[in-house]
């Protein structure tokens, strides 16, 4: 499965799902998010594949999460809301469950969504000129339970308490810093060390690399004390609220907004 913004690439034992929509620095339509779960799936079921690779086309850009033209439009209503969130949190989460490793190539912008793509991934690395930021408080939206919980995961509750509630930009030497990548390297060797790297985990037992992850993500859990359903009515909150128009309305008009906390 592809299309012309979003395709499949196999080469030996490594997959690799590309974002290909480099004039919105590879925003995720709702297409988009539809073939790349397709393709995740198969993937997934395909044995010969033993890790998945993600990364932007153009060189100038990992993700810069959801395509935010698209909302006006498929995300304005409560209806339209969660048939959005629904579809796009299957690619999301498809990335989060594969049994397979997986790997986020990160060479520019890594944004909003983006993020949590990168945190859904088992490893990051990006090359020096990277830039991350998530800037829902400035649209006046929050990010999903899952999104957040990955994002804590992978730079503690300090760091993802600065980025997300301050919508900073951090460089790539900060996120390394943060921990939110593995590895930092020059733009020149960003894909002869993705292959490398790759082909190191694949050329490992598959049943060990998975049962690792398995064993890794288990030992990790906290008490599942947490109010899934508190946080899921807050971002509804946020996603009903004028807010959520002006923030929207304004990126499209590239303007500052005026929020009202309404």
């Amino acid at each position: 499965m592809s299309n012309k913004k979003i395709f499949a690439d196999k080469k030996g034992a490594i997959g690799w799902l590309v974002f290909n929509n480099p004039e919105k620095r590879n925003a995720i339509s709702l297409d988009m998010a539809k073939i790349a779960t397709q393709i995740l799936d198969e993937f997934s079921n395909d044995d010969s594949i033993r890790v998945v690779i993600l990364r932007g086309e153009g060189g100038k850009s990992f993700v810069s999460g959801q395509d935010i033209s698209e909302f006006e439009k498929l995300r304005s209503t409560p209806e339209g809301i969660a048939n959005y969130e629904k579809i796009t949190n299957g690619m999301y989460q498809g990335v989060r469950d594969l049994k397979k490793p997986s790997i986020a190539m990160i060479d520019g912008f890594c944004m909003g969504g983006g993020v949590a793509l990168a945190c859904a991934c088992d490893f990051r690395i990006a090359t020096e000129n990277s830039i991350f930021a998530v800037p829902a408080a400035r649209l006046g939206i929050t990010y999903r339970p899952n999104f957040t919980r990955w994002v804590v995961e992978t730079v503690g509750i300090t760091y993802a308490k600065e980025i997300l509630m301050t919508g900073m930009k951090f460089s790539a030497k900060e996120a390394k810093v943060m921990g939110l990548i593995n590895q930092l390297v020059e733009p020149d060797s960003i894909v002869q060390f993705m292959e490398e790297y790759g082909e190191r985990l694949a050329n490992n037992a598959p049943l060990s690399v998975e049962s690792s992850k398995v064993i890794i993500e288990e030992v990790g859990k906290i008490a599942d004390n947490w109010d899934e359903e508190k946080c899921i009515s807050l971002m509804n909150m946020c996603s009903n609220s004028e807010d959520y128009k002006e923030g929207r309305r304004a990126f499209m008009e590239k303007r500052t907004p005026n929020f009202k906390g309404i």
